[in-house]
């Protein structure tokens, strides 16, 4: 049987979502507590790797087990050997050709900023960081040249495993609440840092370093070295994934971006 998750974590305590040697990582936590209610050796694959210290709204996953078990045993049951940095949203069974990865047709990232002249305390390593005063409007513009298909590579890590750099960047909307900054992407995929690189480069033009047309310019010289550094992971949230509707998920985006934003507000105690 193949069984789908929605999964939701914080990543501080985590060196990313891929198990590794030695360090502490989420797919190892998940699969063990899985194992306890399977009773059996279970391997998860995820919709999307995220990187140490970035968090998840919803994270998708599948594995397949030969135990049957009541679906309300892969999540009440698992989120009871979690730790409380991770939990299971949902489950669901799912045909056999289901893949987390290989199926999803889009994937959602938020960033969330504060940006104020004092750094964070409360909200340590939940939300990114800038002091200086930034201007929404160029922030704005700039991400409007990112809409649609383009090659990627200025935004590329240079360890990327992707096969191509080409991606659909079909939203990237900024809006300010206060002294926070909330960024939501859409695309079809990311590349490896594309988001954190993206955010780097619309801080620079926020901050008057540079002006909206230089995103362009960026995206047309396919140049990593010619773009603002890689920004901090902290404020970074996978939000969801889109699928095909024959597959009978439940909602696989954090209940739509709006609502994902107030349950965020909540629990970051941003109301």
């Amino acid at each position: 049987m193949r069984i789908a998750l929605g999964v939701e974590y914080d990543g501080r305590p985590f060196s990313g979502w891929q198990s590794q040697p030695d360090v502490a990582c989420v797919q190892d936590q998940l699969e063990q507590a899985l194992a306890r209610i399977a009773e059996e050796h279970v391997r998860v694959h995820a919709a999307g790797r995220t990187d140490t210290g970035v968090h998840a709204l919803q994270q998708v996953v599948h594995f397949d087990t030969t135990a049957t078990r009541p679906l309300s045993a892969w999540v009440r049951g698992v989120n009871r050997y979690l730790p409380e940095s991770v939990g299971v949203l949902w489950s669901c069974a799912v045909a056999e050709d289901f893949h987390a990865r290989f199926s999803a047709t889009g994937r959602y990232y938020r960033y969330i900023l504060l940006n104020r002249p004092v750094r964070p305390a409360l909200l340590a390593g939940r939300v990114g960081w800038f002091a200086r005063p930034l201007a929404l409007q160029p922030m704005q513009a700039a991400a409007n040249l990112l809409l649609g298909e383009h090659d990627f590579s200025a935004f590329r890590a240079a360890e990327c495993q992707a096969r191509s750099p080409v991606k659909t960047l079909h939203r990237l909307d900024i809006r300010a609440d206060g002294d926070r900054l909330t960024f939501d992407l859409h695309a079809s995929g990311f590349l490896h840092h594309m988001v954190r690189n993206l955010v780097g480069a619309l801080v620079y033009v926020g901050a008057g370093r540079e002006p909206p047309e230089w995103l362009g310019e960026l995206l047309q010289a396919r140049d990593r070295s010619r773009a603002a550094p890689t920004f901090a992971a902290d404020g970074l949230y996978f939000a969801g994934v889109d699928y095909a509707t024959h597959w009978g998920l439940p909602p696989t985006h954090a209940g739509g971006m709006a609502d994902a934003g107030s349950a965020l507000r909540a629990s970051l105690s941003l109301r």
